[in-house]
């Protein structure tokens, strides 16, 4: 459920508390219906620039149960850094604790997109138009669906998800 984008469902508390674990929500009231978007939790994690260190921080996160549903990972200045997206933020960030591992937390714009030719380019032509800048995007994806999960880390990330939520929905799927 958290990693759909906009979906529409009852606002119940035990919804609400469900979805918590991965994601915030902005709240919005249009045609008539109160659609509810996820705002992700995306940890920067900076990792020694060396052979094994993703792969012990990618291993003390799933021997925690932590998944991880999209990640990007790039070398700078002699070190690593990974961005991810994962499904329970609190207890990655108490694993990475443990570690003594540093990260940032921040929040990100996701959409679940279907697998076709002109997708990504729809989107990000939408942010764009709305003069909302993408600093950086990468993909996972979207453990119910297994559709492609798209993460932008995007100069306004509430505006964002509104904008996302107005995409035509034919394309896009929504949780019950």
């Amino acid at each position: 459920m958290g990693a759909t984008r906009g979906c529409l469902i009852p606002l119940t508390l035990a919804n609400l508390l469900e979805a918590e674990l991965a994601v915030s929500y902005v709240v919005s009231r249009s045609r008539g219906r109160i659609a509810v978007m996820p705002i992700s939790k995306e940890l920067t994690i900076r990792l020694e620039d060396r052979p094994g260190t993703l792969g012990k921080c990618c291993r003390s996160l799933a021997q925690g149960a932590v998944n991880i549903l999209a990640f990007q990972a790039y070398e700078r200045e002699g070190q690593s850094l990974i961005r991810m997206v994962v499904d329970d933020p609190a207890r990655a960030k108490e694993l990475l604790d443990a570690d003594r591992i540093y990260y940032t937390e921040a929040e990100v714009a996701q959409i679940t997109i279907p697998h076709h030719p002109g997708e990504l380019a729809r989107v990000a032509s939408q942010l764009g138009e709305a003069y909302i800048n993408i600093n950086y995007a990468y993909c996972g994806t979207d453990p119910a669906s297994q559709m492609p999960l798209v993460i932008f880390g995007v100069t306004d990330v509430a505006r964002a998800v509104r904008l996302l939520d107005r995409l035509p929905k034919e394309n896009v799927i929504k949780t019950a």
